[in-house]
């Protein structure tokens, strides 16, 4: 199979391209940018993540012989168009927020400048690694405040795609989960794994502790139990009498998992099983993560919600041309209007370090203030990766230094309006054209 990333994109790229050449337009150098117009619905900010993946996939975005081949079949652009995609690269530049800054309403976390055709090409990958990317960390940030400093596992492997498993876990761990279930997610991104057994592994034994002996004989008295396959309180009294007082942890995945908890922890206690951790599994979202603070858990694996973006699956992120030639257009439509011109970001904060407002200027910096923070970061020049950009524990460590900054209120989980607003300036020449 092809490593090239170069159809993972819509037919429409291809086909403006076409026309593109064909007008003499293809040319002309071009300013996109990606944002949001609003977060989802209730959120108060929003996670960058998926920028490392951009990146790895645009060095893989070559129309090689089987690629060009399928698109010659299948008569989706002339045979000049394909001509031209047999040696394209990308050759311009790309800015952007930091993986693990976060964003707001109208905040430029990337910007891709080029001619238009190896510009509008990217706008689908672009997109469609963002948009998911910056949904689950989004999310997964939730969760992580709502546990507060409990260990988090991610484990949605088998609740979505196999590719959107591994990005997933990625964006999870950028916001600050312990570990994942998913080994191509270790693998690939060095991202530490765990897992121990489910319910099946009970069920093919004739009892409980057949299969709790088995479990310890193999990974040790420090593995953890899963003991709601039955009954919990017995299952407890065998695990602790099959792996000793020692036992690293015992899970439970089903019921009501507050008063379970505290059950678990009295019993454990009074087996001598002080050291035993518990650990709580099935369908937790941050909300049911923020119910169990008070309860005796010392950590969560979280699945369905993480993957699916707690009810916010993408991020609606858009991929819009703000510039030609050097001379700002803008969409003008009366849903979708979007404002010309490249724009520049910075973060405004009080001297105490607490952020106050996202300010954007358009073809020129905003004014400088004190303790104001630039925002957009070289990723890309002369079609090159920049060397020696942040890796993914990097870009863990920059969100916990981001969350410290934004006003108490922004981590709530109610409903509310963005933590910090974002001003847009205007631009100090007249935008015109369409996108």
């Amino acid at each position: 199979m092809t490593t090239s990333t170069a159809l993972m994109t819509d037919m429409y790229e291809l086909t403006m391209l076409q026309a593109a050449l064909a007008g003499g337009a293809a040319d002309r150098s071009c300013t996109f940018e990606v944002f949001g117009r609003r977060l989802p619905d209730g959120r108060r900010f929003g996670v960058v993540a998926g920028t490392g993946r951009v990146l790895e996939a645009l060095r893989r975005f070559r129309f090689d012989e089987e690629v060009l081949g399928r698109l010659r079949a299948t008569g989706v652009v002339d045979e000049a168009t394909l001509a031209w995609l047999a040696a394209y690269r990308f050759t311009g530049s790309v800015d952007g927020y930091a993986e693990g800054e976060v964003y707001f309403p109208g905040s430029p976390m990337l910007t891709v400048t080029g001619t238009f055709a190896e510009a509008v090409v990217l706008e689908t990958l672009v997109l469609s690694v963002l948009n998911h990317d910056c949904a689950i960390a989004s999310a997964a940030t939730r969760m992580r405040t709502a546990a507060r400093d409990r260990p988090l596992i991610e484990m949605g492997s088998r609740r979505t795609h196999e590719e959107a498993a591994v990005a997933s876990a990625r964006a999870a761990y950028l916001a600050g989960f312990t570990s994942t279930s998913n080994l191509e997610a270790g693998r690939r991104y060095g991202i530490p794994t765990s897992g121990t057994s489910a319910h099946a592994f009970t069920l093919l034994h004739d009892t409980e502790e057949e299969a709790f002996r088995a479990q310890v004989a193999s990974l040790g008295a420090g593995t953890t139990l899963l003991v709601d396959t039955y009954d919990i309180t017995q299952g407890i009294a065998t695990a602790v009498e099959v792996a000793g007082p020692g036992l690293g942890a015992v899970r439970i995945d089903s019921g009501d998992l507050a008063v379970l908890a505290v059950q678990a922890r009295e019993q454990l206690d009074s087996l001598g099983a002080t050291s035993t951790r518990i650990v709580v599994s099935g369908d937790l979202d941050e909300f049911a993560l923020a119910a169990l603070a008070a309860a005796p858990v010392d950590g969560y694996g979280v699945g369905t919600s993480l993957v699916t973006g707690s009810g916010a699956p993408t991020a609606g992120l858009v991929y819009k041309l703000v510039e030609v030639d050097g001379r700002p257009v803008a969409k003008r439509s009366t849903s979708k209007v979007t404002q010309g011109g490249r724009k520049i970001a910075v973060r405004r904060h009080r001297a105490t370090g607490t952020a106050t407002e996202e300010v954007v200027g358009t073809d020129v910096a905003p004014p400088v203030e004190p303790n104001d923070r630039p925002l957009q970061v070289p990723l890309v020049r002369d079609g090159e990766v920049v060397d020696g950009l942040p890796g993914l524990e990097e870009a863990r460590e920059h969100l916990r230094r981001v969350l410290v900054t934004l006003p108490w209120d922004a981590l709530a989980l109610s409903r509310g309006e963005p933590a910090i607003p974002t001003t847009v300036l205007p631009a100090p020449r007249t935008s015109a054209g369409a996108s």
